[in-house]
């Protein structure tokens, strides 16, 4: 299988990689690889529920923050792009996203705001302090979303990647003077989670000059007519990728919480690492399959497609079958008091990962054929089937959630096959005003 997936990896490689491709790769992996060191420092200094409820703001902000700002940098590449083909000023066009990510911000905080006590109480523990690490999350990352895509728009990709990678960084360096002075403080970790992203937007547009340029008004439609579509797939990809995860936290009574769920939280993070050899992937490869889709190369999209998936599902295998051997002793060394999952929960957990991978490659393929619906569809029905699962599988804890994701992913990779082989079957068609969307702007989680 390692052979196959070598060959195949030479076989993509004859198609030209789009300008910037290694800068966001580069950048991916940094931000990814600085989550995990974050994690782990996190783990040894707080306790088991300080931990718990610092995880539960870090899946709402990386559930809300890339399903509401996402969607929106990536119409905003799209349309500048197109502008500056044209030789068209694109800065009414920024000035417009941002309104409207300005009113999704606002929008989402008065939303946070108004439930602060079920939210401070059933998922922070009570630690009010996590609310304020909310607010300055949502704030930084849509001034982040916004200036990714006026960057993109603008063909500049290095200043992109060091975005990333100055976010992963700062964060970790932060979180290591937390360590070294012992913080035992929640609030403060929270704070190193949520403030990164305002920094890496200081270091990456530094010196960027020409980025908002004058030019003719921007009509809402101008962004995308499918916006809301991709609004709502973006919010429920998001929230199935963390979704055994949040059921824990949702589900777990009192004495779990200061118990055994930290253990669990741990176990979902080790289970993400194929995630993250994912996102190289899709920024090495998938450019190149939107660009034969958008040449209208029919034969030549259907042959990358097979070679990308078969990539993807031999690397997830090969990280499933790893994560169920050696991951509870990987566990431990990482995480010594926060550890208490089996070779089972790991096989269910990475599992439920590899068919998340699968749905996400076959979704980014539906997105390239201009299949939003059938793109939302996919997500809704897995979030939707997670949480049937959950409320079927029996009393454990653990189990439960670890099925829930399993089928819930299943079902996502499932109907998206079918949309997408559906799709090609009416052929790639022309898609050069989707090219920009998938080309260059990776989708990060």
């Amino acid at each position: 299988m390692a052979e196959r997936a070598q060959r195949l990896v030479g076989a993509a490689k004859k198609l030209p990689v789009p300008e910037g491709t290694y800068a966001l790769a580069a950048g991916l992996i940094v931000l990814g690889l600085t989550a995990y060191g974050f994690q782990i420092l996190a783990a040894k200094r707080l306790t088991g529920d300080d931990y718990t409820s610092l995880n539960a703001l870090w899946i709402i902000i990386f559930v809300v923050t890339p399903g509401l700002f996402q969607p929106l940098e990536q119409e905003v590449g799209r349309s500048l792009s197109h502008r500056r083909a044209r030789g068209i000023g694109g800065g009414p066009l920024v000035k417009r996203a941002a309104q409207l990510g300005g009113i999704l911000a606002v929008a989402v905080i008065v939303g946070c705001l108004a439930a602060y006590v079920p939210i401070v109480n059933e998922l922070f523990s009570g630690r009010g302090e996590l609310m304020i690490g909310l607010v300055i999350a949502i704030v930084g990352y849509y001034v982040a979303y916004i200036s990714r895509g006026a960057l993109s728009g603008n063909g500049r990709f290095g200043p992109y990647g060091l975005m990333l990678g100055a976010e992963g960084a700062s964060r970790m360096i932060l979180c290591i003077v937390l360590f070294v002075i012992a913080s035992k403080s929640p609030g403060w970790w929270g704070f190193v989670l949520a403030i990164p992203p305002i920094i890496a937007v200081v270091i990456a547009l530094w010196k960027q000059r020409g980025l908002v340029t004058p030019g003719p008004d921007a009509p809402y439609s101008e962004i995308s007519s499918a916006l809301a579509l991709l609004l709502v797939a973006s919010i429920f990809l998001q929230a199935l990728s963390y979704s055994a995860a949040f059921g824990v936290l949702v589900l777990a009574t009192d004495a779990q919480r200061h118990t055994i769920t930290a253990g669990f939280i741990t176990g979902v993070f080790v289970a993400r690492i194929p995630l993250l050899m994912f996102q190289a992937i899709q920024a090495a490869l998938l450019p190149k399959l939107a660009r034969l889709a958008s040449e209208g190369k029919h034969d030549d999209f259907r042959s990358g497609m097979s070679q990308l998936l078969a990539i993807v599902v031999g690397l997830c295998v090969t990280g499933t079958v790893v994560a169920a051997l050696i991951g509870p002793t990987i566990g431990k060394k990482l995480f010594p008091t926060k550890w208490n999952l089996g070779h089972l929960d790991l096989l269910y957990l990475t599992a439920g990962m590899t068919l998340f991978i699968l749905a996400l490659t076959l979704a980014q393929g539906l997105i390239a054929l201009k299949a939003y619906r059938e793109n939302a569809i996919g997500w809704i029905a897995g979030v939707a089937a997670f949480v049937a699962t959950v409320f079927i599988a029996g009393d454990d804890l653990f189990l439960r959630n670890e099925a829930g994701f399993l089928v819930g992913s299943g079902v996502a990779a499932l109907l998206s096959g079918v949309f997408l082989m559906l799709r090609m079957r009416r052929g790639a068609g022309h898609l050069e005003d989707l090219v920009e969307v998938v080309e260059h702007e990776p989708l990060e989680i």
